[in-house]
């Protein structure tokens, strides 16, 4: 009798603890079960406020497509090229007028070495700083962004990719990079189309004859400030500048050919070489970039 009692009592111990294991377990499961549909229902709330509340890219990157095209009309010119843009030879001067004209500031500049043989050339721009066609748009209608464009020979290699913003101002200054370019666009020279394709054949390669041709031209104005000017002669009869008006850096082209007439003389520099503002950038920056193709044969 003892025997069985002690027999029923062990039983009832072994059910109570596999129920106790079970009903653990249970538990376990459920709380994993819970917690994988709210961290689903959590990211699926993130995703669609952030569907929901997302700004309309379509207009900038409208301008961004835009922008590409031109730069691809730049590298067919001659009678290839439809009257697109601005044609044939280009310097970085087109392309920051290109930029610009997009309503845009071009954030850097650089040249390397392609897969085969020539170079690539890869800008990187912000876009969103001026509607375009100078409408108004609600900010959120029109947010900036930034773009990547890589190019070398011929229209088919314009390529075009979005990038992230970078994080921080390119002077080291505390503030947003976005505030900096907006300021740099800002002060730009107040001259009638200061960035525009001129002929600067007949004035001294001297620092003189550079503030006598931004003068006649009107590309300053008498309220413009130009000040810490340097000049280097290149080859070619060409002669190059780096200066500030308005405590923007420019680079000045001045180029005694006649098939300089349809190349941008002037142009702000990248905002990567705003403080630096040297001689040297410029040169590299009124290199030759393109051909004409209606030329190459």
């Amino acid at each position: 009798m003892t025997t069985h009692t002690a027999e029923a009592q062990q039983d009832r111990q072994s059910g109570c603890g596999q129920a106790r294991e079970r009903g653990a377990m249970s538990r376990v499961l459920l709380f994993t079960v819970t917690a994988l549909v709210a961290w689903a229902t959590g990211v699926a709330g993130t995703l669609l406020y952030q569907w929901i509340n997302a700004p309309d890219t379509s207009a900038v990157d409208a301008q961004a497509a835009k922008l590409a095209e031109n730069l691809r009309g730049d590298l067919n010119a001659g009678f290839y090229s439809g009257g697109q843009t601005y044609g044939g030879q280009f310097t970085e001067g087109t392309l920051v007028a290109q930029v610009e004209a997009h309503g845009g500031a071009l954030l850097g500049f650089s040249t390397g070495q392609g897969p085969t043989d020539g170079n690539v050339h890869t800008a990187k721009v912000m876009l969103g700083l001026v509607p375009p066609g100078g409408e108004t748009v609600a900010a959120d209608a029109y947010p900036v962004r930034c773009y990547r464009y890589t190019f070398s020979f011929g229209p088919h290699s314009v390529d075009q990719s979005a990038m992230t913003c970078p994080a921080s101002r390119t002077d080291g200054k505390p503030g947003s990079l976005t505030a900096q370019m907006g300021a740099l666009l800002a002060r730009q020279p107040t001259g009638a189309y200061a960035y525009r394709q001129l002929a600067t054949t007949g004035y001294a390669h001297t620092p003189e004859g550079a503030l006598d041709f931004l003068k006649d031209k009107r590309l300053i104005a008498a309220e413009d400030t130009v000040s810490t000017m340097s000049g280097t002669a290149e080859g070619g009869d060409v002669y190059v500048l780096a200066l500030r008006i308005n405590d923007v850096c420019h680079y000045l082209r001045m180029d005694s050919s006649s098939a300089a007439s349809r190349l941008i003389p002037l142009w702000a520099a990248p905002a990567d070489e705003q403080k630096a503002c040297g001689v040297e950038q410029a040169v590299a920056a009124s290199t030759l970039y393109g051909i004409d193709p209606a030329k190459a044969g």
